[in-house]
């Protein structure tokens, strides 16, 4: 047991990659002390990668980093990074940096046996020793090899290299272009490498996109899947996988949907705070604008938004919602709002998925609207998308993003939903969807909800308008063949107007005809109550008179 105990609390030891993404991936970075292969064709980001590794372990761990190029020379890698923000000349002149260009001439390799690396093990370990560097990257080794057809000979001194590249104790980078039935151009770097690493660059229906892929990693565990990767301003960023485990914190808060009415139809009041919320509906029944609401909302909770928009500009967006009463524009000024606006075809599904996780790390929203996802569905086949919104809504879920979705749904005579709404609608917490509700020679808009994990909610189908002051959700208006909207629901209006006018008015008259018959049975009680009192008072004459005949009869019997 105590061996077991052990084994388990071995951590293997990792040298962070500095590239956004990727540490996740290798479960900590790339081996320490080990020898690291990236290999891949032309253009697919190997030498920028290898340059991040080194740039960000002295920036960020405080590790010197040597950079050994066979190919391109000192002055133009300088000049090829300095785009991205990193300063190379700089870092040399602090002596946390050494970049050497090593030519390697065909004609001077023989092959007599007396091929070897020598020189290159005593320039190289000079540099590691000058500025005591902990990472070295070597790009690209075939050129080391260049004419050399002896495989005895390679094999011998590519072991010799990575051997000895252990020894000084340095996490190195070894880049690797791509052979045609192997990873490498020899065949034989992926073999005696630790971690091996292939970049590719691919473009499919005219998009192009760039994956990245652990073909191995001796000794730890790590990501098997292919990985989409951007390349930016910042440099390398990668997609990391998705979480499985689905232990994702939840929040009991509510916030308002921006509609008073809407609000009425969920018992909480509104959403849940991190939830995922899908807004699906035809062309023209109001998506947007009920995004809008939302995020205006939000905005004026102090919430953080950001709003990607795959139709519209952010200046027509802003136009389009003052008409009707909703400024966006103040909200943009105050930096609680971002806007950012594309058409789904520039990038990949994946690369919008990192261009969104970027934003979120630097921005740190709390509130997240695209409109609409099923544009997306124009990019990629129906696996890729499926897959794509899987990995969208659980990267939200992680960070406790409240996120609005819209989708367009196309009008057909099919049963079976859109591919975005099918792909979504059972990992959504919340689906509200608008539809058209057409009448005699009228079109309607109705919004009801499907569903609300967690959360009573209204059954009932309400009419809105929209107006210059906004959105009104209408109250419920029942006839005799069900909901009433449009011109039916002013007619019935009216109809209940006039029968309440006609109800009033015979209230009234039974009103007056009671005070009339009130008046009567008064004058009749007045009648009675004055030949009463008559009567009464007839009777105590006669008494009064009885006893005065009593009395005097008395005295006479007395005298």
């Amino acid at each position: 047991m105590q061996e077991q105990t052990k084994s388990h609390s071995f951590i293997f030891p990792k040298t962070p990659t500095g590239v956004d993404g990727l540490d996740e991936i290798t479960d900590g970075g790339f081996p320490s002390g080990r020898p690291t292969l990236i290999c891949g064709g032309a253009g697919c980001g190997k030498t920028l990668l290898s340059m991040q590794f080194l740039i960000k372990g002295i920036i960020d761990y405080k590790e010197p980093g040597v950079f050994m190029s066979f190919e391109e020379p000192s002055d133009d890698l300088t000049l090829n990074v300095k785009s991205l923000g990193f300063d190379l000349e700089k870092l040399k002149a602090d002596k946390k940096l050494v970049v050497d260009h090593v030519r390697v001439e065909r004609s001077e390799i023989e092959e007599a046996g007396e091929y070897d690396l020598d020189g290159l093990f005593i320039r190289l370990g000079h540099a590691i020793d000058s500025i005591k560097a902990k990472r070295v990257v070597l790009d690209t080794i075939e050129s080391l090899f260049a004419g050399l057809d002896n495989q005895a000979i390679l094999r011998a001194e590519l072991r010799r290299l990575f051997h000895w590249l252990k020894q000084k104790g340095v996490t190195a980078i070894i880049t690797g272009e791509r052979g045609e039935a192997t990873l490498t151009r020899q065949g034989l770097e992926e073999y005696v490498s630790d971690c091996v690493i292939v970049l590719d660059h691919r473009v499919t229906e005219q998009v192009s996109t760039r994956r990245l892929r652990i073909v191995k990693y001796r000794g730890s565990t790590h990501g098997t899947n292919e990985y989409p990767f951007l390349i930016d301003e910042d440099g390398i960023s990668v997609l990391p996988i998705t979480s499985l485990k689905l232990d994702n914190e939840v929040s009991s808060d509510v916030v308002s949907t921006g509609l008073e009415g809407l609000n009425s139809m969920f018992q909480g009041g509104g959403f849940y705070r991190g939830s995922n919320i899908l807004v699906s509906g035809t062309a023209g029944t109001a998506k947007t604008t009920i995004a809008c609401y939302f995020a205006t909302q939000q905005c004026k909770s102090k919430e953080k938004t950001i709003y990607f928009a795959f139709e519209e500009s952010p200046q027509q967006l802003v136009r389009n919602m003052k008409s009707i009463g909703v400024d966006l524009q103040k909200y943009l000024d105050n930096g609680t709002l971002q806007i950012h606006s594309s058409r789904p075809s520039l990038n990949g599904l994946e690369l919008h998925l990192l261009t969104l996780r970027k934003l979120i790390k630097e921005f740190k929203p709390t509130t997240i609207i695209i409109d609409p996802i099923s544009n997306l569905i124009s990019v990629g086949s129906e696996h890729e998308v499926r897959s794509m919104l899987v990995r969208l809504i659980d990267m939200l879920k992680v960070n406790n993003i409240t996120a609005l979705f819209t989708s367009l749904n196309k009008q057909t005579d099919t049963v079976r939903p859109d591919l975005a709404e099918e792909s979504v609608s059972s990992l959504v917490d919340t689906w509200i969807t608008v539809r058209d509700m057409e009448g005699i020679g009228e079109r309607n808009r109705g919004i009801f909800i499907v569903k609300s994990r967690g959360m009573g909610h209204s059954n009932q189908v309400r009419e809105f308008v929209i107006t210059s002051k906004g959105i009104e959700l209408l109250d419920v208006e029942l006839g005799p063949q069900g909901i009433l909207t449009g011109a039916a629901r002013k007619s019935h209006q009216f109809k209940k107007t006039i029968s309440d006018i006609k109800l009033q008015n015979e209230i009234s008259r039974k009103d007056r005809e009671i005070e009339r018959k009130r008046k009567v049975l008064e004058a009749n009680i007045e009648a009675l109550k004055n030949e009463f009192e008559s009567a009464e008072e007839e009777l105590s004459i006669l008494k009064a008179t009885e006893e005065l005949q009593e009395k005097l009869s008395s005295n006479r019997k007395k005298q």
